[in-house]
């Protein structure tokens, strides 16, 4: 169940680069998540963009060269140290990508990775542990080809405990 929430100047994007960022970064998050690019696991994969006038956006001495910050929340232990730098290197990419500025504007894409402890992570009314999206993760793997709504949805009763 991750979140990322990317953070930037409101006239760094253009309309299509708008829609498409949140959907590129969600797609980044899974791939290094090492979660199936399924439906179930992108409807829980949330990604909200925040755009700020770019005056709002300044460093201490004053400069206003646009900047991103990109944070990304995920269970304790759904990263390896190598799927970390993966995922900081390919969503300052698409950062990057998205807003055209350039390889040489890398330093000014900060990518934040915050590792919610076990237990602190809920939805539907309660905790979700780890250990039951990865069980998910290995139900939706092993039949997510041609199955019933209704088959999909037994994915979401193993994280939900079937509510």
């Amino acid at each position: 169940m991750p979140k990322l929430e990317v953070t930037l100047p409101a006239d760094s994007l253009s309309a299509e680069a708008r829609r498409e960022l949140p959907e590129r970064l969600g797609a980044t998050l899974l791939h290094w998540e090492g979660a199936p690019d399924t439906e179930f696991f992108r409807q829980i994969t949330w990604a909200h963009l925040i755009e700020l006038p770019p005056e709002a956006i300044r460093t201490p001495d004053g400069q206003a060269e646009p900047h991103a910050v990109v944070e990304v929340s995920v269970p304790e232990g759904a990263l390896s140290e190598r799927r970390k730098a993966g995922l900081v290197d390919q969503a300052t990419n698409d950062v990057l990508e998205a807003t055209g500025w350039g390889e040489e504007a890398a330093l000014r894409v900060w990518v934040l990775i915050n590792e919610v402890p076990e237990g602190n992570w809920g939805a539907g009314k309660q905790i979700i542990h780890f250990e039951q999206l990865r069980e998910a993760a290995k139900a939706e793997r092993e039949g997510s080809e041609g199955r019933t709504p209704s088959e999909r949805r037994d994915s979401a009763a193993i994280v939900t405990g079937g509510r």
